[in-house]
């Protein structure tokens, strides 16, 4: 009798003990939607939890379909993070239907980011100060359709949603609340060495003159002083009008643009008909990662490749010195 008392009070030690290792409380149910916010939230939750990615693969927010699990998924989650409307547009009527539950967490909206309105003529007219080409911040614009939405692609912008990114996960689960802050502090930390060494890689480049595919990269050219002269098209996936393109190579020639940017997901013969007969190269540009495998270093791969892809085609050609010992 006393052995088989023993016996149970060692199986109830035992489940007392498993349930002891067990986490007092599970991180939040987190989907994000594109692979650049992703990592950065997936860093914010290091050794707690594992956000959801919603765009995966080479698929685009701008004309992005869910799939009926995705939409019960989304329903499921307790942190919905996105950019803007104007980016994700399928996420207008999505966060219209989520119940109270989830918590919508749109980036574009956190105080305290250096945001720039939307460029939509083929050419783009900027000021020079201090000698490099700078657009215009966006002041009194009518509502959120009026901003560019790209604003991770700031560095300094990626650290402020960093911040808040923290602060929504440390609401909804305070007991982890001081691992979020400071997990988004070292993040903070990781970001601003990234700003310093892509000042040191874009310097050369600087001023040189190239066209993009759609207007997505004027963040990363207002901070670094890149200068982009016009975009192939408004958006990703609107085609290019013939005014349009007849606007942009006649910019092409007269301003000696170097470059000609497609992105992964057009027929490079577009780009290639454009600089027939002009000095221009042609490159190729990711702005949202969509090349890459999503994870928590995604963001600084997807910036540093950017920078190597815009040196890559922009900068100059190496000089090649005289023979020596050459008799003219």
């Amino acid at each position: 009798m006393r052995r088989a008392r023993l016996r149970v009070l060692g199986a109830v030690a035992g489940a007392l003990a498993g349930l002891s290792a067990l986490p007092v409380w599970a991180a939040p149910r987190v989907v994000v939607t594109i692979k650049p916010l992703h990592a950065l939230v997936a860093q914010v939750m290091a050794g707690i939890g594992s956000p959801e990615l919603l765009v995966r693969g080479a698929a685009s927010p701008h004309n992005y379909a869910l799939r009926p699990s995705e939409t019960r998924m989304l329903h499921d989650a307790q942190v919905f993070v996105r950019m803007s409307q104007t980016l994700e547009p399928f996420t207008i009527k999505l966060v219209r239907s989520l119940p109270d539950t989830v918590e919508v967490v749109t980036l574009l909206e956190v105080p305290r980011l250096t945001l720039l309105s939307r460029r939509t003529q083929a050419t783009f007219e900027q000021h020079s100060h201090d000698g490099k080409p700078h657009s215009h911040r966006a002041h009194g614009t009518s509502g959120p359709d009026a901003l560019d939405g790209h604003a991770w692609l700031d560095p300094d912008n990626a650290a402020v949603m960093v911040e808040r990114i923290g602060e929504v996960l440390g609401e909804r689960d305070p007991a982890n609340a001081a691992a979020y802050k400071a997990n988004a502090e070292a993040l903070k930390s990781r970001l601003a060495a990234l700003a310093s060494d892509l000042g040191r890689e874009l310097r050369p480049i600087a001023g040189r003159p190239y066209v993009v595919f759609h207007d997505a990269y004027q963040y990363l050219e207002r901070r670094y002083g890149l200068n982009a002269v016009g975009s192939i098209s408004v958006s990703p996936d609107a085609p290019a009008s013939a005014k349009r393109l007849t606007e942009l190579r006649a910019r092409i020639v007269a301003l000696g643009a170097v470059c000609v940017f497609a992105e992964p997901q057009i027929d490079m013969r577009l780009v290639e008909n454009l600089i027939e007969g002009t000095k221009a190269r042609a490159g190729t540009l990711d702005p949202e990662g969509t090349r890459l495998e999503p994870g928590p270093e995604l963001y600084f791969t997807l910036m540093r490749r950017l920078a190597s892809d815009l040196k890559g085609c922009l900068a100059p050609p190496a000089h090649t010195p005289a023979p020596v010992g050459v008799n003219g």
